[in-house]
């Protein structure tokens, strides 16, 4: 399983005593093993996949700590408001146009339907996917502490 640093939230390799990306040493415990205490109260992957249930959860995550801390954390929050507002916009849209505009609006539900599986899975793999145009607008939102 990947591990992340407690600190900027980057992902480490196993056997990692610094993280690469902030420089600051892993906290190892007193009795010499692996560091084994969680970032966060949440495993990342859990805490990213629960971001995307809704935009209550993600709004959550940004403003509670340690989560508002966790890059992996703060990207999926991000992406997943992101995605609730362009689905918003569109849905808003399309109910303007008479006749093919509910044909239209289905057809994006579905779509979103099937990203949204898809963002979960990815989150819960660990994986930071992104989204097109929306998932750079997400890393750059999540990279900044």
């Amino acid at each position: 399983m990947a591990r992340y640093c407690a600190s900027c939230g980057a992902q480490m390799a196993d056997t990692a005593n610094v993280c690469a990306a902030c420089g600051k040493a892993v906290v190892q415990p007193a009795g010499g093993g692996t560091a084994a205490t969680p970032a966060t109260p949440l495993a990342d992957n859990v805490a990213g996949m629960l971001a995307y249930i809704t935009f209550i959860p993600a709004i959550l995550f940004l403003v509670m700590e340690p989560y508002n801390k966790n890059r992996f954390i703060r990207f999926h929050a991000f992406q997943c408001l992101g995605l609730c507002v362009v689905l918003f916009v569109i849905n808003m849209v399309l109910r303007v146009i008479p006749l093919l505009g509910p044909v239209v609006s289905i057809v994006v539900d579905i779509g979103a339907f099937i990203l949204w599986i898809l963002c979960l899975l990815k989150a819960y793999q660990g994986q930071m996917w992104k989204i097109p145009v929306l998932g750079d607008f997400a890393e750059k939102q999540g990279n900044a502490v």
